[in-house]
């Protein structure tokens, strides 16, 4: 089991989880924050700072949002596993379930 990021955080991207990450497993989408599921220690210490309210344990992750645990996994698929997010740069494209959200005005 793993964190994940879900729909609250695309457009807002407030970052305070970062600061909070223990081991940089969290990565910079262009419009949504990402949880390296191989990377995650499972401490929790980014869930109770996202001020949006987008981090979830994976099993308590809402039924209507379980599309962003497949993206939180598939959007590493050709990145591997860098092993930091520290000075990595922004990831190149968002997952698909991402891409797909209506542009929020906070954009």
């Amino acid at each position: 089991m793993t964190y994940v990021i879900a729909q609250p955080c695309v457009d807002i991207k407030d970052k305070a989880c970062i600061e909070e990450c223990p081991v940089d497993c969290i990565y910079e989408g262009p419009r949504k924050m990402y949880i390296h599921p191989d990377e995650c220690v499972d401490c929790g210490a980014c869930e109770p700072v996202c001020p949006v309210e987008a981090v979830f344990y994976e099993s308590d992750l809402p039924d209507s949002l379980r599309d962003y645990r497949t993206a939180d996994r598939e959007v590493f698929v050709e990145l591997g596993s860098p092993g930091s997010s520290r000075n990595h740069p922004v990831l190149a494209a968002d997952h698909a379930v991402v891409e797909a959200e209506p542009l929020s005005s906070n954009a």
